[in-house]
Protein backbone atom coordinates (compact mmCIF):
# COMPACT_ATOMS: atom_id res chain seq x y z
CA UNK A 1 0.00 0.00 0.00
CA UNK A 2 2.86 2.03 0.91
CA UNK A 3 4.68 1.77 -1.84
CA UNK A 4 1.30 2.73 -4.46
CA UNK A 5 1.23 5.73 -2.46
CA UNK A 6 4.72 6.84 -3.06
CA UNK A 7 3.93 6.29 -6.62
CA UNK A 8 0.96 8.11 -6.94
CA UNK A 9 2.93 10.90 -4.99
CA UNK A 10 6.03 10.63 -7.04
CA UNK A 11 3.75 10.81 -10.48
CA UNK A 12 1.85 13.87 -9.74
CA UNK A 13 3.69 15.89 -6.94
CA UNK A 14 7.46 15.09 -8.45
CA UNK A 15 7.84 18.19 -9.84
CA UNK A 16 7.98 21.76 -7.60
CA UNK A 17 5.26 23.29 -9.88
CA UNK A 18 2.90 20.80 -8.84
CA UNK A 19 3.63 21.13 -5.07
CA UNK A 20 3.05 25.28 -5.39
CA UNK A 21 0.21 24.82 -7.47
CA UNK A 22 -1.45 22.57 -4.78
CA UNK A 23 0.06 25.54 -1.48
CA UNK A 24 -1.50 28.32 -3.73
CA UNK A 25 -5.09 26.15 -4.04
CA UNK A 26 -5.02 25.63 -0.66
CA UNK A 27 -3.95 28.90 0.41
CA UNK A 28 -6.26 30.39 -1.43
CA UNK A 29 -9.19 28.43 -0.58
CA UNK A 30 -8.44 28.93 3.09
CA UNK A 31 -8.44 32.27 2.65
CA UNK A 32 -11.57 32.52 1.13
CA UNK A 33 -13.31 30.87 3.59
CA UNK A 34 -11.76 32.15 6.65
CA UNK A 35 -11.59 35.81 5.27
CA UNK A 36 -14.08 36.17 2.68
CA UNK A 37 -16.22 38.64 4.52
CA UNK A 38 -12.98 40.97 5.10
CA UNK A 39 -12.13 40.45 1.78
CA UNK A 40 -15.33 41.19 -0.17
CA UNK A 41 -14.44 44.34 -1.19
CA UNK A 42 -11.48 43.49 -2.50
CA UNK A 43 -12.85 39.86 -4.45
CA UNK A 44 -15.72 42.32 -5.58
CA UNK A 45 -13.44 45.03 -7.26
CA UNK A 46 -11.45 42.17 -8.87
CA UNK A 47 -14.21 40.21 -10.29
CA UNK A 48 -15.84 44.07 -11.81
CA UNK A 49 -11.92 44.69 -13.21
CA UNK A 50 -12.17 41.80 -15.14
CA UNK A 51 -14.88 42.77 -16.29
CA UNK A 52 -14.75 45.79 -17.78
CA UNK A 53 -10.94 44.96 -18.66
CA UNK A 54 -12.11 43.70 -22.06
CA UNK A 55 -13.41 47.52 -22.60
CA UNK A 56 -10.16 49.02 -21.75
CA UNK A 57 -8.51 46.13 -23.98
CA UNK A 58 -10.72 47.55 -26.70
CA UNK A 59 -10.19 51.42 -26.39
CA UNK A 60 -6.45 50.75 -26.04
CA UNK A 61 -7.08 48.80 -29.59
CA UNK A 62 -8.51 51.42 -31.41
CA UNK A 63 -5.50 53.66 -30.72
CA UNK A 64 -6.55 55.24 -27.27
CA UNK A 65 -3.54 55.53 -24.68
CA UNK A 66 -3.78 53.67 -21.60
CA UNK A 67 -4.96 56.27 -18.96
CA UNK A 68 -7.38 57.42 -21.10
CA UNK A 69 -8.86 53.90 -21.77
CA UNK A 70 -8.76 53.80 -17.94
CA UNK A 71 -10.57 57.32 -17.23
CA UNK A 72 -13.58 56.76 -20.02
CA UNK A 73 -14.01 52.77 -18.35
CA UNK A 74 -14.06 54.25 -14.92
CA UNK A 75 -16.44 56.58 -16.22
CA UNK A 76 -18.82 54.58 -17.14
CA UNK A 77 -18.58 53.24 -14.07
CA UNK A 78 -19.33 55.81 -12.11
CA UNK A 79 -22.11 56.49 -14.54
CA UNK A 80 -23.57 52.69 -14.07
CA UNK A 81 -23.46 53.18 -10.59
CA UNK A 82 -25.59 56.70 -10.27
CA UNK A 83 -28.27 54.96 -12.68
CA UNK A 84 -28.20 52.11 -9.82
CA UNK A 85 -28.58 54.89 -6.95
CA UNK A 86 -30.48 56.91 -8.58
CA UNK A 87 -32.87 55.05 -10.89
CA UNK A 88 -33.01 51.33 -9.88
CA UNK A 89 -33.40 51.80 -5.83
CA UNK A 90 -36.04 53.89 -5.73
CA UNK A 91 -38.12 52.15 -7.96
CA UNK A 92 -37.61 48.67 -6.59
CA UNK A 93 -37.92 50.04 -2.99
CA UNK A 94 -41.49 51.59 -3.99
CA UNK A 95 -42.18 48.19 -5.83
CA UNK A 96 -41.19 46.14 -2.78
CA UNK A 97 -43.30 48.40 -0.15
CA UNK A 98 -46.41 47.97 -2.32
CA UNK A 99 -46.14 44.39 -2.73
CA UNK A 100 -45.40 43.88 1.26
CA UNK A 101 -48.94 45.91 1.38
CA UNK A 102 -50.88 43.43 -0.98
CA UNK A 103 -49.97 40.42 1.30
CA UNK A 104 -52.81 40.35 3.10
CA UNK A 105 -54.86 40.66 -0.45
CA UNK A 106 -53.07 37.93 -2.30
CA UNK A 107 -53.18 35.37 0.85
CA UNK A 108 -56.93 36.31 1.67
CA UNK A 109 -57.35 35.41 -2.43
CA UNK A 110 -55.35 32.35 -2.30
CA UNK A 111 -57.36 31.10 0.55
CA UNK A 112 -60.49 31.85 -1.03
CA UNK A 113 -59.02 29.52 -4.12
CA UNK A 114 -57.74 26.67 -1.65
CA UNK A 115 -61.38 26.77 0.50
CA UNK A 116 -63.43 25.97 -2.92
CA UNK A 117 -60.80 22.68 -3.68
CA UNK A 118 -62.78 20.40 -1.28
CA UNK A 119 -65.94 21.38 -2.92
CA UNK A 120 -64.62 20.54 -6.65
CA UNK A 121 -62.48 17.60 -5.63
CA UNK A 122 -63.71 15.87 -2.64
CA UNK A 123 -61.93 12.89 -4.02
CA UNK A 124 -58.65 14.35 -3.80
CA UNK A 125 -58.37 17.23 -1.15
CA UNK A 126 -60.29 17.11 2.20
CA UNK A 127 -61.49 20.72 4.48
CA UNK A 128 -59.03 19.18 6.76
CA UNK A 129 -56.15 19.34 4.53
CA UNK A 130 -56.76 22.48 3.33
CA UNK A 131 -56.79 24.28 6.92
CA UNK A 132 -53.85 22.80 7.36
CA UNK A 133 -52.20 23.97 4.76
CA UNK A 134 -53.63 27.61 5.33
CA UNK A 135 -52.66 27.52 8.73
CA UNK A 136 -48.95 26.47 8.31
CA UNK A 137 -49.28 29.02 5.39
CA UNK A 138 -50.12 31.74 7.71
CA UNK A 139 -47.56 31.16 10.83
CA UNK A 140 -44.76 30.56 7.91
CA UNK A 141 -45.52 34.17 6.47
CA UNK A 142 -45.99 35.61 10.18
CA UNK A 143 -42.31 34.48 10.72
CA UNK A 144 -41.25 35.97 7.82
CA UNK A 145 -42.60 39.27 8.81
CA UNK A 146 -40.91 38.82 11.82
CA UNK A 147 -37.71 38.29 10.50
CA UNK A 148 -38.33 41.64 7.62
CA UNK A 149 -39.34 44.15 10.72
CA UNK A 150 -36.10 42.05 12.78
CA UNK A 151 -33.86 43.22 9.66
CA UNK A 152 -34.84 46.49 9.08
CA UNK A 153 -34.57 47.44 12.76
CA UNK A 154 -30.86 46.16 12.80
CA UNK A 155 -30.21 47.01 8.90
CA UNK A 156 -28.53 50.56 9.85
CA UNK A 157 -25.09 48.81 9.96
CA UNK A 158 -25.67 46.89 6.61
CA UNK A 159 -26.41 50.30 5.07
CA UNK A 160 -23.33 51.54 6.34
CA UNK A 161 -21.26 48.70 4.69
CA UNK A 162 -23.11 49.08 1.75
CA UNK A 163 -22.50 52.67 1.58
CA UNK A 164 -18.84 51.46 2.16
CA UNK A 165 -18.88 49.47 -0.99
CA UNK A 166 -19.72 52.09 -3.24
CA UNK A 167 -17.19 54.23 -2.03
CA UNK A 168 -14.41 51.62 -1.61
CA UNK A 169 -15.07 49.19 -4.31
CA UNK A 170 -14.60 51.85 -7.16
CA UNK A 171 -11.48 52.73 -5.61
CA UNK A 172 -9.96 49.68 -5.44
CA UNK A 173 -11.46 49.02 -9.12
CA UNK A 174 -10.01 51.90 -10.56
CA UNK A 175 -6.07 51.23 -9.29
CA UNK A 176 -7.04 47.25 -10.68
CA UNK A 177 -7.70 48.46 -14.47
CA UNK A 178 -4.95 51.19 -13.74
CA UNK A 179 -1.90 49.13 -12.67
CA UNK A 180 -3.51 45.51 -14.00
CA UNK A 181 0.08 44.95 -15.66
CA UNK A 182 2.25 45.61 -12.87
CA UNK A 183 0.15 43.63 -10.46
CA UNK A 184 0.64 40.60 -12.47
CA UNK A 185 4.16 41.14 -13.18
CA UNK A 186 4.57 41.37 -8.89
CA UNK A 187 2.71 38.11 -8.93
CA UNK A 188 4.25 36.38 -11.37
CA UNK A 189 7.89 37.09 -9.45
CA UNK A 190 7.16 34.89 -6.64
CA UNK A 191 6.42 31.94 -9.23
CA UNK A 192 8.69 29.77 -11.04
CA UNK A 193 10.03 30.77 -14.13
CA UNK A 194 9.40 27.94 -16.13
CA UNK A 195 5.59 27.17 -15.11
CA UNK A 196 4.49 24.99 -18.29
CA UNK A 197 1.20 23.55 -16.26
CA UNK A 198 0.20 26.75 -14.73
CA UNK A 199 0.66 28.29 -18.07
CA UNK A 200 -1.70 25.89 -19.73
CA UNK A 201 -4.13 26.31 -17.12
CA UNK A 202 -4.26 29.77 -17.03
CA UNK A 203 -4.10 30.10 -21.26
CA UNK A 204 -7.33 27.65 -21.43
CA UNK A 205 -9.32 29.73 -18.39
CA UNK A 206 -8.10 33.50 -18.81
CA UNK A 207 -10.49 33.35 -22.31
CA UNK A 208 -13.31 31.08 -21.20
CA UNK A 209 -13.97 32.96 -17.43
CA UNK A 210 -13.63 35.96 -19.23
CA UNK A 211 -16.26 35.08 -22.11
CA UNK A 212 -18.13 33.82 -19.56
CA UNK A 213 -18.49 36.48 -17.00
CA UNK A 214 -19.25 39.14 -19.62
CA UNK A 215 -21.36 37.04 -21.75
CA UNK A 216 -23.48 36.30 -18.13
CA UNK A 217 -23.47 39.59 -17.36
CA UNK A 218 -24.68 40.52 -20.89
CA UNK A 219 -27.40 37.55 -20.86
CA UNK A 220 -28.88 38.87 -17.40
CA UNK A 221 -29.25 42.75 -18.69
CA UNK A 222 -30.72 41.71 -21.73
CA UNK A 223 -33.31 39.15 -20.01
CA UNK A 224 -34.06 41.32 -17.63
CA UNK A 225 -35.04 44.69 -19.46
CA UNK A 226 -36.53 42.49 -21.90
CA UNK A 227 -38.61 40.64 -19.16
CA UNK A 228 -39.12 44.55 -17.76
CA UNK A 229 -40.40 46.00 -20.93
CA UNK A 230 -42.65 43.24 -21.48
CA UNK A 231 -44.38 43.11 -18.10
CA UNK A 232 -44.86 46.68 -18.16
CA UNK A 233 -46.41 46.74 -21.72
CA UNK A 234 -48.66 43.86 -20.51
CA UNK A 235 -49.35 45.90 -17.39
CA UNK A 236 -48.17 43.40 -14.74
CA UNK A 237 -47.51 45.02 -11.63
CA UNK A 238 -44.19 44.72 -9.85
CA UNK A 239 -42.88 44.42 -13.21
CA UNK A 240 -39.24 45.59 -12.22
CA UNK A 241 -38.89 43.60 -9.14
CA UNK A 242 -40.06 40.76 -11.56
CA UNK A 243 -37.63 41.97 -14.53
CA UNK A 244 -34.84 41.76 -12.00
CA UNK A 245 -35.68 38.37 -11.04
CA UNK A 246 -36.34 36.62 -14.20
CA UNK A 247 -32.64 38.39 -15.40
CA UNK A 248 -30.89 36.44 -12.19
CA UNK A 249 -32.61 33.53 -12.98
CA UNK A 250 -30.27 32.88 -15.97
CA UNK A 251 -27.15 32.78 -13.28
CA UNK A 252 -28.39 29.22 -12.21
CA UNK A 253 -28.70 26.82 -14.89
CA UNK A 254 -32.19 24.69 -15.39
CA UNK A 255 -33.23 25.59 -12.09
CA UNK A 256 -33.30 29.70 -11.93
CA UNK A 257 -36.00 29.56 -15.34
CA UNK A 258 -37.93 27.09 -12.93
CA UNK A 259 -37.82 28.96 -10.01
CA UNK A 260 -38.88 32.19 -11.34
CA UNK A 261 -41.72 30.67 -12.92
CA UNK A 262 -43.80 31.09 -9.42
CA UNK A 263 -43.44 34.24 -8.57
CA UNK A 264 -44.08 35.66 -12.31
CA UNK A 265 -47.12 33.19 -12.09
CA UNK A 266 -48.33 33.82 -8.61
CA UNK A 267 -48.80 38.08 -9.43
CA UNK A 268 -49.86 37.41 -12.80
CA UNK A 269 -52.94 35.25 -11.48
CA UNK A 270 -53.77 37.35 -8.27
CA UNK A 271 -53.87 40.44 -10.69
CA UNK A 272 -55.71 39.35 -13.72
CA UNK A 273 -57.01 35.34 -12.87
CA UNK A 274 -57.37 32.98 -15.20
CA UNK A 275 -57.73 35.72 -17.79
CA UNK A 276 -56.16 36.20 -21.14
CA UNK A 277 -53.88 38.70 -19.82
CA UNK A 278 -52.08 35.69 -17.46
CA UNK A 279 -52.06 33.39 -20.19
CA UNK A 280 -50.88 36.26 -22.29
CA UNK A 281 -47.81 36.92 -19.59
CA UNK A 282 -46.81 33.31 -19.48
CA UNK A 283 -46.44 32.95 -23.55
CA UNK A 284 -44.42 35.79 -23.00
CA UNK A 285 -42.12 34.38 -20.11
CA UNK A 286 -42.09 30.90 -21.95
CA UNK A 287 -40.67 33.19 -25.43
CA UNK A 288 -38.44 34.82 -23.33
CA UNK A 289 -36.92 32.00 -21.78
CA UNK A 290 -36.85 30.16 -25.02
CA UNK A 291 -34.99 32.41 -27.01
CA UNK A 292 -32.37 32.86 -23.76
CA UNK A 293 -31.40 29.20 -24.12
CA UNK A 294 -31.84 28.96 -28.03
CA UNK A 295 -30.85 32.14 -29.51
CA UNK A 296 -28.56 34.52 -27.14
CA UNK A 297 -26.70 32.02 -24.95
CA UNK A 298 -25.38 30.50 -28.28
CA UNK A 299 -24.75 33.61 -29.34
CA UNK A 300 -23.01 34.81 -26.37
CA UNK A 301 -21.09 31.45 -25.55
CA UNK A 302 -20.17 30.63 -28.69
CA UNK A 303 -17.03 28.89 -27.21
CA UNK A 304 -19.18 27.48 -24.23
CA UNK A 305 -17.63 25.46 -21.76
CA UNK A 306 -18.03 21.87 -22.11
CA UNK A 307 -19.56 20.37 -18.96
CA UNK A 308 -22.26 17.60 -18.72
CA UNK A 309 -25.31 18.97 -17.08
CA UNK A 310 -24.61 16.74 -13.94
CA UNK A 311 -21.27 18.36 -13.58
CA UNK A 312 -23.00 22.46 -13.88
CA UNK A 313 -25.59 20.94 -11.07
CA UNK A 314 -23.21 19.48 -8.89
CA UNK A 315 -21.07 22.64 -9.31
CA UNK A 316 -24.27 24.74 -8.58
CA UNK A 317 -24.70 22.92 -5.09
CA UNK A 318 -21.30 22.79 -4.01
CA UNK A 319 -20.17 25.87 -4.96
CA UNK A 320 -23.13 27.87 -4.04
CA UNK A 321 -23.03 26.27 -0.69
CA UNK A 322 -19.63 27.73 0.16
CA UNK A 323 -20.01 31.45 -0.79
CA UNK A 324 -23.64 32.07 -1.94
CA UNK A 325 -24.59 33.82 -4.69
CA UNK A 326 -20.56 34.66 -6.05
CA UNK A 327 -20.23 30.87 -5.38
CA UNK A 328 -23.57 30.35 -7.69
CA UNK A 329 -22.64 32.99 -10.24
CA UNK A 330 -18.82 31.12 -10.48
CA UNK A 331 -19.82 27.72 -10.32
CA UNK A 332 -19.43 26.83 -14.08
CA UNK A 333 -16.13 29.03 -14.79
CA UNK A 334 -14.56 26.79 -11.59
CA UNK A 335 -15.81 23.95 -12.46
CA UNK A 336 -13.57 24.50 -16.05
CA UNK A 337 -10.60 25.18 -13.77
CA UNK A 338 -11.28 22.01 -11.61
CA UNK A 339 -11.72 20.26 -14.97
CA UNK A 340 -8.72 22.21 -16.78
CA UNK A 341 -6.10 21.58 -13.87
CA UNK A 342 -7.26 17.67 -13.98
CA UNK A 343 -6.35 17.73 -17.55
CA UNK A 344 -3.61 20.00 -17.71
CA UNK A 345 -1.42 18.98 -14.15
CA UNK A 346 -0.91 14.89 -15.29
CA UNK A 347 -0.13 15.64 -18.98
CA UNK A 348 1.66 19.24 -18.53
CA UNK A 349 4.34 16.98 -15.88
CA UNK A 350 4.46 14.31 -18.10
CA UNK A 351 5.42 16.51 -20.98
CA UNK A 352 7.88 18.16 -19.27
CA UNK A 353 9.57 14.73 -18.07
CA UNK A 354 9.30 13.50 -21.25
CA UNK A 355 10.96 16.62 -23.10
CA UNK A 356 13.66 16.56 -20.59
CA UNK A 357 14.26 12.91 -21.18
CA UNK A 358 14.77 13.69 -24.85
CA UNK A 359 17.00 16.08 -23.99
CA UNK A 360 19.63 14.39 -21.52
CA UNK A 361 19.14 11.26 -24.28
CA UNK A 362 20.44 13.56 -27.13
CA UNK A 363 22.89 15.45 -25.02
CA UNK A 364 24.16 11.85 -23.96
CA UNK A 365 24.59 10.66 -27.46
Amino acid sequence: MLKIVRSWVDRYFSDEEAVLLVVMIAVSLLVILTMGLVLAPMIASIIIAFLMQGLVVRLRDWGAPHWLAVSLTFILLLLMLASVLLVLLPVLWQQTGRLFAEVPRMLSEWQSVLLLLPDNYPNLVTHTQVENLIAATTAELGRMGQNVLTFSVSSLPILMTVLVYFVLVPILVFFFLKDSSLIASWIASFLPHKRPVMTKIWAEMNQQIANYVRGKTIEILIVGSVSYVGFTLLGLNYAALLGIAVGLSVVIPYIGAAVVTIPVAMIGFFQWGWGSEFFYLMLLYTIIQGLDGNVLVPLLFSEAVNLHPVAIIMAVLVFGGLWGFWGVFFAIPLATLVKAILYAWPMGIRAEAHEKHLSDTSESL
